[in-house]
């Protein structure tokens, strides 16, 4: 067997093009253009890419993308009236504090300081809480994502077995929440496995849908994964690489050549979950537009 590529890229793009036939009819029909800020301390490198990346995207919706960027040394305090200044703007409808801040600044702190209405990663404890409740608030961006790129694929989860390894706010935990809701693209039944776990394999090769969330290369490898199962991988590592130009590459946290051999679907590291983050931000900017100008 070898196992169908979920495309992430071309999925993503396809979500892209929508939110843009979305925004567009906002434009024409209410005059109303979906504003993202970005509050970016400091040059850590991965952020100030990871920024430019998301700016990039947001210009290729129509989303209007602004930047305000510090000095690492930027006391809390004015982080915090920089968020409130944002929150008090009516042309930004998403916020984004890009992470992680530099040592002394208080994420939290700079998280929960948002609007949870122009909440665009979806983490404030407020929508955090309103999701655990099945209400409607802002989904977590990378769990969502994975969400968007099962159902696009055609991957109905609902009655199946899903085994989330990590429990991360980020992802693990709410990714978790979402699939077992009811309603469309979830209804699943969830095993979350963590450090914690004992025998891992053992959960793993109960899944129909894996989802792997470690941050660890080869947490998952071939002879830890059901026979058909459907690999999500979520995970971003670093290794070197002689044979390329930069000198690395980057691998998930699944063994993907051992891995595909076995499962019937599987993602790719990078292009699988990697552009859907920055998708689901927009989504999250475009939808605080319409509800704050109570548009359906």
């Amino acid at each position: 067997m070898t196992a169908r590529i979920l495309d992430g890229q071309a999925l993503a793009q396809d979500m892209r093009a929508e939110l843009k036939a979305e925004v567009d009819r906002l434009q024409a029909d209410h005059g109303i253009v979906p504003g993202l800020s970005v509050v970016l301390v400091g040059d850590d490198p991965a952020s100030v890419s990871y920024v430019k990346g998301k700016r990039k995207a947001a210009g290729e919706v129509g989303v209007h993308s602004v930047e305000s960027k510090f000095d690492a040394d930027l006391p809390q305090a004015d982080l915090i009236a920089e968020i409130q200044r944002l929150n008090a703007d009516d042309t930004v409808h998403g916020i984004l504090v890009q992470l992680p801040l530099p040592k002394g600044l208080d994420e939290e702190a700079a998280l929960n300081a948002i609007h949870p209405d122009k909440d665009a990663d979806g983490l404030h404890p407020m929508n955090l809480g309103r999701m655990i409740r099945g209400q409607h608030g802002f989904l977590p961006c990378t769990p969502h994502g994975v969400q968007q790129i099962l159902v696009r694929s055609g991957i109905d989860v609902a009655g199946k077995h899903v085994v989330v390894v990590g429990r991360s706010t980020l992802v693990g935990r709410p990714l978790a929440n979402i699939l077992t809701q009811k309603g469309p693209g979830a209804n699943a039944t969830v095993t979350t496995c963590h450090t914690g776990t004992t025998d891992l394999a053992h959960h793993t090769r109960q899944a129909d849908v894996l989802v792997v969330a470690t941050g660890v290369r080869n947490t998952v490898t071939a002879d830890m994964v059901k026979p058909g199962a459907v690999v999500v991988d979520v995970g971003v590592n670093r290794i070197e690489d002689a044979s390329r130009a930069r000198g690395w590459r980057l691998v998930g946290d699944v063994d993907f050549d051992g891995v595909r051999d076995v499962a019937a679907a599987i993602t790719k590291v990078p292009g699988g979950v990697g552009p859907w983050t920055i998708t689901m931000l927009l989504y999250n900017t475009i939808l605080a537009a319409k509800r704050a100008h109570n548009i359906t």
